[in-house]
């Protein structure tokens, strides 16, 4: 069998996620109730966790992801506040507990009937032979972050369950945003290709399994509700090729 090499990825991913900013700390060695979860955050940004596929698949066992996620992250310079995200607040998706039910520390009532929050995240795709051609970025997903299984409160919780203290300026990422949608829902390459079995073509007639070099991936989002004014999370874009540079 032929071994590891460091060679550039050939199999370079996007994850549409968002940031998650802590706001205030907590103690060592005592966990955060998801009662309280919310009370940790400060706010919310676009998050793209950008993925190395080729490389995850070698190391997830038994390392599991480590050097497939930890050349880059982009994050969008606009932070929603917690407090501007209250009035998008909705109940927590219900699942299919066949696989067993979130273990007691996990649950709250009051976080199910409105932890999780009502945002849709956007990714668009463009070619550099698509910006040549004047034609508009490809529209790759569109997913709301209130379908995810985990809300930020046990998100919170979770991660503070073995002691582990938070403090203010952490960061948390949601994991990639994918609705029970199919394709139009999800959050990166890696499931719209299905793992690059399904190669998808582009308006130029090219075809992608994973990004190229010249690619840009354009992340948007907006919480919304009846009878609130819509908030807009910015825009977060990272161009392949730039994103090279910094590596």
């Amino acid at each position: 069998l032929q071994g590891p090499r460091y060679a550039p990825t050939a199999r370079l991913d996007y994850e549409a996620e968002l940031g998650l900013f802590i706001g205030r700390g907590s103690e060592p060695g005592v966990p955060v109730p998801v009662r309280e979860g919310h009370d940790h955050l400060f706010g919310a940004c676009l998050l793209n966790d950008w993925s190395a596929r080729d490389v995850q698949a070698f190391e997830a066992q038994p390392l599991g992801p480590f050097l497939s996620k930890n050349f880059a992250t982009t994050l969008a310079p606009w932070v929603v506040t917690a407090e501007a995200l209250e009035p998008f607040r909705v109940a927590a998706a219900r699942h299919d507990e066949s696989g067993g039910a979130p273990l007691p520390y996990l649950v709250d009532a009051s976080d199910q009937a409105r932890g999780a929050w009502s945002v849709v995240v956007s990714v668009e795709l463009s070619s550099r032979a698509m910006r040549e051609m004047d034609l508009a970025p490809m529209l790759m997903s569109t997913a709301d972050l209130a379908t995810l299984f985990w809300t930020p409160a046990q998100l919170i919780a979770h991660h503070t369950a073995n002691g582990c203290a938070l403090e203010p300026g952490d960061l948390l990422a949601t994991g990639t945003i994918s609705g029970p949608g199919g394709r139009s829902q999800a959050g990166s390459l890696l499931e719209i290709t299905r793992g690059g079995r399904e190669p998808l073509t582009l308006p130029t007639g090219e075809s992608r399994q994973f990004l190229e070099d010249g690619d840009e991936v354009t992340l948007t989002a907006r919480a919304s509700a009846p009878g609130c004014v819509s908030i807009g999370f910015g825009r977060s874009e990272e161009h392949t090729s730039e994103l090279q540079s910094h590596l």
